[in-house]
């Protein structure tokens, strides 16, 4: 029994829920998402509550069960208020500037690091050492995240890199003499 597929999902006033055939489709004030239904998964609403209903108990099947809800649930809390993630470089000389959709990155290689932002995330530099991205898809926005960090990942011993803001780092101790 899956704990976590079980669980309705609540729906604002602001958001409204379309479900044709396997397609949903969630649209809310920040925009619209839509998600197929693998085979043997339901959705039921009253328009206040989305709950995911199984075909049956196979292993395979129990599994996709919690999945979608929580993708339907990433949903309709992305059309509502929209996620977003922070990072911020720590390094000396390391700077980011933002033009148009193309991000530069200064992190201590001989060239910098240019990348575009893809449709769907925005992203803002309020200071050049500060990151903020924006959207309404949940995977989309991690994964954005995700690749620039992966640009410089923090260095175990002294912790320059791109960081999420506020993650702990465990600093190793250096050579003693």
């Amino acid at each position: 029994m899956s704990r976590m597929g079980n669980k309705p999902i609540p729906l604002n006033s602001k958001v409204k829920f379309e479900l044709k055939g396997q397609d949903v489709k969630v649209t809310g004030p920040k925009g619209s998402l839509e998600f197929s239904l693998p085979e043997g998964i339901s959705l039921e609403s009253d328009g206040k509550v989305i709950n995911v209903k199984r075909a049956h108990d196979d292993r395979f099947l129990k599994m996709k069960h919690g999945m979608v809800r929580s993708i339907i649930n990433s949903m309709v809390i992305g059309v509502d208020s929209g996620f977003k993630i922070d990072l911020e470089l720590s390094g000396v000389g390391y700077r980011a500037q933002l033009k148009d959709k193309t991000l530069t990155l200064n992190l201590g290689y001989s060239n910098p690091i240019v990348y575009e932002i893809p449709d769907g995330v925005t992203a803002k530099v309020p200071d050049q050492t500060h990151i903020s991205l924006e959207s309404i898809d949940k995977q989309k926005v991690g994964e954005v995240a995700a690749i620039i960090r992966k640009f410089r990942t923090p260095d175990a011993y002294h912790g320059k890199g791109v960081r999420f803001v506020g993650e702990q780092l465990t600093l190793k101790e250096g050579k003693t003499v």
